[in-house]
């Protein structure tokens, strides 16, 4: 009687010990929890002989009856009689062994993990369905529930194993299926219906519902993209559009769709990019969030890209047709935190699963979210594996991590008293540095032509420098200071940046002792800092002509490029999730202008490798003259590694003109200008500037020859040497 009431309470944690084929001294028992049936018989596989009936036992929904005909092994269905109606079904509890396969080598390496576990296709001796395995340590029970059993937790309860998994092969669940577990907790009580943390593929609100999905449908068409990014990235331009999907744009309003899909955004975003000249797409985070208003910040289903925009197909869809167009795909990830959705990984089975479960270690307080636990095996493998599944099943060309510096250390954004101190009583993080360089040479092994980008923002040495010689092992790293330094100089009246002149020349200290990006991403034109181009000073042509010099500037900086949405027409609102771009702006020269000097800047950095091969090296820099505060001038020189290319950079932070400016140069000859920001097609003045100057035997600024050209106001000019 007491397992009648295990099973109907939905609290039996070894099913597989009371259901399904049973031995005997006389032969085979078969017995079956069926909800709500009246009448259970049992056949072989694909006979319609009926080997026998079923007995209720007493008044209750189990049915128990020796099988005579039915070896054990041989597999058999179940016909199920049901107010009128007659269901058939192979009984899930015959597959015992089959359930357990699921976590047999789950720890033997990290990728294992989303190949064995979650929702899994499999067909076993020719019955087809869908086996499940989820870790839920502390639960007493769990039961797969679904659209195939009426949401009924009775139907399907789980077989626990020694590791802490619950297991379970469920015939006939196939593609598309909706399902969720619904557990208890360790004290018996019944927790909120969770979604598959190992789901590829998720519903929105209300449900947030898993569904099963085949990732070996789709057929991949990239393959020459795939063979070909194995190059250099640190000598290769790398120029990135950092785009939320679901502002970008936005469908006509006739239409009846909230965003574009991925399939949509596949005929009008990657054209766009590619006539803009951007190198990379980088995608603020597409796992599965719950909130819009998060940006993807807060996710709760890692390996499951946003159904927002499609299904997982449509999105292979969309990073396949960027392949084919010679566009790499970074996406953002996120695991320093996750939120506390009821159906998601918070207090997962009614235990801290994910989550470390002191709060002064486990709770974010910037973002009112959970901290992953980076010292347990079982959460420093389900980062590790999620890295590697993003690569494997979506061929992403790279991942931007989110929020490292919350990562690395302790006392991130706490008080005194509101951490907890290393066991040498520093703020270091030990478990989450030894997690990011374990999942940094995981995925640089599995797939080397992939690239990994850490948001850092604080001075964490060697965080670009491969994990055997002390660093992290990411790639590369956003240079957070040169950002920050930078924008408070430009947003600075021309009158005082004179007394902030070491603000715009500092990162050149640091600018090599990281695989830099510069970054001008989302987070500078959110939240009240407005937009780019509000961020400038002066009347409407001088904040134009300030955003132009500044973005020139920066493509001339050593280090790869990052601009969010929006900068690039000079969109005067600040980014709004909830709309899309102002594109009505380019009806307007001044916007048209400024999309086209970025348009010609990508171009000009692609094309000449001066300005991104030595992007990583003092070799690539030098200074002409960083001492000119009392004007606001800059001037240095980018060198190629191949050739003898050089590009001369020279900026004028003021609006006077300077006319028979003397620039000194390190080679006589003759230097051709290739881009001035002050160019009427840009929107600029067209302050006059000689396309030719020829090096004079003049001495200038400790080089040995000099040229004399016209600076326009408010305006950087790029001259050539090749």
């Amino acid at each position: 009687m007491v397992v009648e009431q295990q099973l109907a309470q939905a609290r039996c944690n070894s099913p597989f010990s009371v259901l399904g084929p049973q031995k005997t001294g006389n032969g085979l028992i078969i017995t079956a929890f069926i909800p709500d049936a009246d009448k259970v018989a049992v056949r072989r596989i694909k006979s319609t002989k009926l080997l026998g009936t079923l007995t209720r036992q007493g008044d209750s929904d189990l049915f128990s009856a020796p099988i005579e005909g039915l070896k054990a092994g041989q597999r058999y269905e179940l016909v199920i009689s049901r107010s009128g109606e007659e269901h058939i079904v192979a009984d899930p509890y015959q597959f015992t062994d089959e359930a357990y396969h699921a976590v047999h080598f789950i720890d033997h390496e990290p990728a294992n993990l989303y190949k064995q576990a979650g929702a899994q296709l499999k067909v076993i001796d020719e019955v087809a369905g869908t086996r499940f395995a989820v870790y839920a340590p502390n639960a007493t029970a769990v039961s797969v529930i679904g659209d195939f059993n009426r949401w009924d937790g009775r139907c399907h309860p789980m077989q626990k194993t020694d590791i802490g998994y619950w297991v379970l092969f469920i015939p006939g669940v196939g593609e598309g299926e909706r399902y969720k577990y619904e557990l208890k907790d360790g004290w018996g009580n019944p927790l909120p219906h969770k979604a598959d943390p190992l789901g590829y593929s998720a519903e929105q609100y209300p449900s947030h519902a898993s569904r099963v999905f085949n990732h070996d449908n789709y057929d991949w068409q990239d393959d020459a993209w795939m063979q070909a990014r194995q190059n250099d990235k640190y000598h290769s331009p790398m120029s990135v559009y950092e785009v939320h999907l679901g502002s970008w744009k936005r469908p006509a309003e006739d239409s009846g769709e909230r965003y574009l899909s991925y399939r949509e955004l596949a005929e009008t975003l990657i054209p766009y990019v590619l006539d803009m000249g951007y190198t990379h797409l980088e995608l603020l985070p597409v796992s599965e969030f719950p909130f819009d208003g998060s940006w993807g910040y807060q996710p709760v289903g890692l390996y499951a890209p946003t159904s927002r925009f499609g299904s997982p197909d449509d999105f292979k869809f969309f990073v396949d047709k960027c392949h084919q167009a010679g566009i790499g795909v970074i996406v953002d990830w996120v695991p320093a935190h996750f939120p506390e959705d009821a159906h998601g990984l918070a207090r997962f089975d009614g235990s801290h699963v994910y989550e470390y479960d002191d709060p002064r270690k486990g709770w974010h307080p910037d973002w009112n979210s959970c901290i992953y636990d980076f010292g347990k095996d079982t959460v420093r493998q389900f980062l590790v594996a999620n890295a590697l599944f993003w690569a494997d099943k979506f061929h992403i060309d790279g991942l931007r991590v989110d929020a490292v510096a919350s990562m690395l250390y302790l006392d991130y954004s706490r008080n005194e008293g509101e951490w907890i101190p290393n066991i040498h009583g520093g703020n270091e993080n030990y478990e989450a540095i030894s997690l990011l360089r374990w999942m940094n040479e995981e995925v640089y092994k599995a797939h080397p032509g992939i690239m990994t980008i850490a948001e850092e923002s604080t001075s964490f040495p060697g965080v670009s420098r491969p994990v055997s010689s002390g660093g992290l092992g990411f790639g590369f790293k956003w240079n957070m200071g040169w950002m920050h330094d930078s924008l408070h100089y430009i947003s600075k009246d021309p009158a005082y940046r004179r007394y902030h002149h070491g603000e715009i020349t500092f990162s050149m200290v640091y600018a090599f002792d990281e695989n830099f990006v510069l970054p001008i991403s989302h987070d500078e034109v959110v939240h009240g800092k407005g937009s780019l181009i509000g961020k400038m000073p002066g009347d409407e042509w001088q904040q134009a002509a300030n955003q132009r010099c500044y973005a020139s500037f920066m493509f001339g900086h050593p280090g790869k490029k990052l601009n969010f949405m929006g900068n690039e027409i000079a969109q005067p609102r600040e980014w709004n999730h909830d709309s899309q771009l102002d594109w009505w702006l380019l009806e307007f020269e001044k916007h048209s202008g400024i999309q086209s000097l970025y348009r010609k800047l990508n171009q000009l950095y692609r094309e000449y490798p001066a300005l991104h091969e030595l992007d990583h090296s003092h070799e690539g820099f030098a200074w002409i003259d960083h001492n000119y505060a009392e004007l606001s001038m800059l001037s240095f020189v980018r060198k190629a590694k191949s050739s003898s290319q050089k590009v001369y950079v020279v900026n004028n932070f003021t609006p006077s003109p300077r006319e028979a400016f003397r620039v000194g140069v390190q080679d006589a000859g003759e230097y051709q200008l290739i881009l001035n920001s002050d160019s009427s097609a840009f929107w600029g003045s067209d302050f006059p500037v000689a396309e030719k100057v020829t090096a004079q035997a003049v001495p200038w600024n400790d080089q040995p020859y000099s040229i004399e050209v016209n600076l326009p106001p408010l305006a950087t000019l790029y001259w050539l040497f090749d």
